[in-house]
């Protein structure tokens, strides 16, 4: 058995000697995985007794994300399975960037135990990244290493999404999506085979049930690293949206109080958790074009069931009214460290509140809380956020678009750290491939958190090493629907002219995305456009020079470019806010040299010129 992509160069052949069932994946002659068992019910014989084969070529629109438009192209294989008594039906999708996997069954004998299982027999040099929570990714590790302890004698817990570098020049990433729609299992765990030196993966299965489907597990097959961010499988296979109205849902751009708290501006106001601090919030939203405005922990004391006890440092009412007013949209922070209102509560008191979102704090991996939080949440027509490390599921802005965003990292200053420029390229080249992040990328007034004056700042100071403009690039490099900046509004005010290019992106209504350059450690470099206008920004962690080649504009049009760029002066550990910006005029076919400091950055923001 056999599947070829549309394009014939990917390749699946199944073979199942031994009634087991077992897959390779090639890439015209080259050899990528090979003899590697994929199966829902381990140690029990397979019989396949019916295939079938069709190409499905569609597209479809999202409500939001990287692309208005997305190609749903492929040829699927569908094995009909007998595994003892219990049938089951194997769908193999080879696209022309990957393959994807799922197992459905109409009933399940009581005397199997579904687990789904799946081998990656690659050559034991291949190299392996992986997010690692709130540090920096793992990686590159052998397979035939993964097994050894760090020198701490803890060994690196891998998980999800896996980048691999392997021995045939590809990038491959190991994944799964629309868990969502695979009732009773858990997230996808990697683990290495000692005995055979094979990556493995399982997702156990704890629901009862005659029915199952398991989540989509995927292969995604690029030969630039940068390429698996904008590779579509992932979505092409979750569940379409099951929203009848998304009208209410807006990706866009919000402030944020945590990270300001204690500051004192030049006027001297310090910020705090008080009316006076939010309506500074607000104003500058209202002002700039900023959406939302996100108030974090601290606004109510303790939680009981249904009832929720304010703080009294503020009026909760007149702020939320007085966003109104000002036609900015609040989001509220809730965790149940204080107590548990409950959630079926939660939600219709949050929109009753006149919230339009909600960021969800320490559930952690819960899978049957996160979905149902999503799918409340969405009932309520509010937008959710996740805190901290929760389920990356993968896929779902497409089934839920409310699902807006989630700290799937470290976000920046998380544990009062600062993560260096080589971690940020790790995690937008690792972490971003489950999906959008909130990442709290935009620190502008650099010197000031790096002084310690905030209470939220790092501990260790001077320990934040990036430049303004790495700042504003970061904020287009990470996607997601809810771009979380977390200076305070004078900062953005002091450097206005820097802030227009953050102030004028159209978060999560990108009509294309494409990776220009990337290099794992190295540098990234990302380019989003919404109808004619085009943004790029880069950042890079030795410095250097990268070519912008303009290949992808109009023909017969001039554009006008800003330049946002460090200066010769411009030092990310000693003069961090040094920029210059400049404009000029271009046109498809030109070739722009971007120059960068160490830890430093670059944008663009380019329209056509007006006749």
């Amino acid at each position: 058995m056999e599947i070829t992509a549309p394009n014939g160069e990917l390749k699946v052949v199944f073979n199942n000697e031994n009634n087991q069932l077992k897959y390779n994946l090639f890439e015209g002659s080259k050899n990528i995985i090979l003899n590697s068992e994929i199966s829902l019910f381990q140690n029990v014989n397979v019989e396949v007794t019916n295939v079938t084969i069709k190409e499905v070529n569609n597209t479809w629109n999202p409500v939001w994300g990287q692309f208005s438009e997305i190609q749903n192209h492929y040829n699927e294989l569908e094995v009909s399975l007998n595994y003892q008594g219990t049938p089951a039906t194997l769908f193999a999708r080879v696209y022309n960037k990957g393959i994807a996997f799922r197992f459905k069954t109409a009933n399940n004998s009581t005397a199997n135990n579904p687990v789904l299982f799946m081998e990656y027999n690659m050559p034991e040099t291949s190299g392996v990244y992986s997010p690692a929570g709130e540090g920096q990714p793992y990686g590159p590790i052998a397979i035939s290493k993964l097994g050894d302890p760090k020198e701490n004698g803890k060994k690196n817990k891998i998980k999800m999404p896996l980048v691999i570098e392997h021995p045939t020049h590809k990038y491959l990433s190991l994944l799964e999506s629309d868990l969502i729609s695979a009732p009773g299992f858990d997230v996808i765990k990697f683990n290495l085979d000692k005995q055979t030196n094979t990556l493995v993966s399982k997702n156990n299965f704890n629901a009862d049930g005659s029915q199952i489907t398991t989540p989509w597990r995927i292969i995604l097959v690029e030969d630039k690293v940068g390429d698996l961010l904008t590779n579509t499988i992932p979505l092409n296979v979750a569940e379409p949206n099951k929203l009848d109205d998304t009208s209410w849902i807006k990706p866009g751009k919000t402030l944020w109080d945590w990270r300001v708290h204690g500051f004192t501006a030049k006027d001297g106001f310090t910020y705090g958790i008080d009316n006076e601090s939010y309506f500074r919030f607000i104003d500058f939203a209202a002002k700039n074009g900023i959406e939302y405005f996100l108030i974090d922990d601290a606004w109510y004391t303790k939680v009981e069931p249904g009832k929720m006890n304010m703080s009294n440092k503020l009026d909760l009412e007149k702020v939320a009214n007085y966003a109104q007013e000002k036609g900015v949209e609040l989001i509220l922070y809730y965790d149940r460290r204080q107590g548990n209102y409950g959630d079926e509560a939660l939600f219709p008191y949050y929109q009753s509140l006149g919230m339009k979102g909600i960021k969800y704090g320490f559930m952690g991996t819960d899978v049957p809380f996160t979905k149902n939080a999503i799918e409340m949440s969405a009932k309520s027509n509010l937008l959710i956020d996740f805190h901290d490390g929760p389920v990356p599921f993968t896929g779902v802005t497409r089934t839920y678009p409310n699902a807006i965003t989630r700290e799937f990292c470290h976000a920046q200053q998380d544990s009062r750290r600062a993560f260096t420029p080589k971690t940020f390229i790790r995690m937008a080249l690792i972490n971003a491939l489950q999906g959008p992040l909130d990442m709290n990328n935009g620190i502008f007034d650099i010197s000031s958190v790096n002084a310690g004056e905030r209470e939220k700042g790092p501990k260790k100071l001077n320990s934040l090493q990036t430049t303004a403009v790495a700042e504003a690039a970061r904020t287009l490099i990470i996607f997601s629907g809810l771009v979380c900046i977390p200076d305070a509004p004078e900062a953005y005010t002091e450097k206005q002219d820097l802030f227009e290019f953050i102030k004028e992106m159209p978060v999560g209504k990108w009509d294309e995305t494409k990776i220009l350059h990337a290099k794992m450690d190295g540098y990234i470099s990302t380019a989003r456009r919404q109808g004619d206008a085009w943004f790029i920004g880069t950042v890079h962690n030795n410095g250097g020079t990268l070519d912008i080649d303009f290949d992808f504009l109009d023909e017969n049009k001039n554009y006008k470019i800003t330049y946002y760029e460090d200066t010769k002066e411009t030092n990310s550990k000693t003069n961090p806010e040094a920029y210059q910006i400049r404009t000029e005029t271009i046109k498809k076919g030109d070739t722009i040299k971007v120059t960068m400091v160490a830890g430093g950055g670059h944008c663009m923001w380019i329209r056509p010129e007006l006749n």
